[in-house]
């Protein structure tokens, strides 16, 4: 919509944004919780928040910056691998379905679509992909668990046979870097 200055709805709409306290304000840039995101479980993820250094074995495997967005409604993962890939993440608790979901899309043309929730002490997302060269589908989970001294172990498996066996696809360490 195209405002003119000066016009009724220009004022209006200053006028509204004044008096909820938005104009230039956090809550306008989406840093101030959301009260429809308020509901604990869209905490349980909280743990991931930050800037990490990444290893697998000893092996630097990346850095990622974790971050609460959209008045708190969503976290963004931004990943640097070590190797030059990159990739990001959209990350959201549906309380109408009372699940996580996260959506992934990488330099690669990687695309996950997970979804599941808080399970035994860690959040646990599960999605199907293509395989690219057989056509058939590939159960994918990964499992973010919590440590003790504040690090994050992220385990990725995934399954030709619909979960009967798992393979290790990644299984990673994060350290706090700041």
């Amino acid at each position: 919509m195209i405002q003119r200055h000066g016009s009724s709805a220009a004022r209006l709409g200053s006028g509204l944004l004044a008096v909820l306290g938005l104009s230039g304000s956090a809550a306008a840039l989406g840093s101030v919780p959301t009260p429809n995101c308020a509901v604990p479980e869209f905490r349980q993820f909280d743990f991931w928040v930050g800037d990490w250094r990444v290893t697998q074995g000893e092996r630097h495997a990346g850095d990622n910056h974790i971050a609460r967005i959209l008045g708190g409604c969503a976290l963004q993962e931004s990943w640097s691998g070590a190797s030059g890939s990159r990739g990001r993440s959209i990350n959201t608790y549906d309380p109408s379905r009372r699940l996580w979901h996260q959506t992934w899309v990488d330099n690669e043309g990687t695309l996950l679509v997970l979804e599941g929730g808080w399970r035994d002490g860690a959040m646990v997302l599960e999605g199907e992909r293509m395989d690219a060269t057989s056509g058939k589908p590939i159960r994918q989970r990964i499992t973010w668990t919590p440590l003790p001294n504040g690090d994050v172990r992220q385990h990725w498996q995934s399954s030709a046979d619909s979960g009967g066996s798992w393979q290790t696809v990644f299984d990673g360490r994060y350290r706090r870097s700041r």
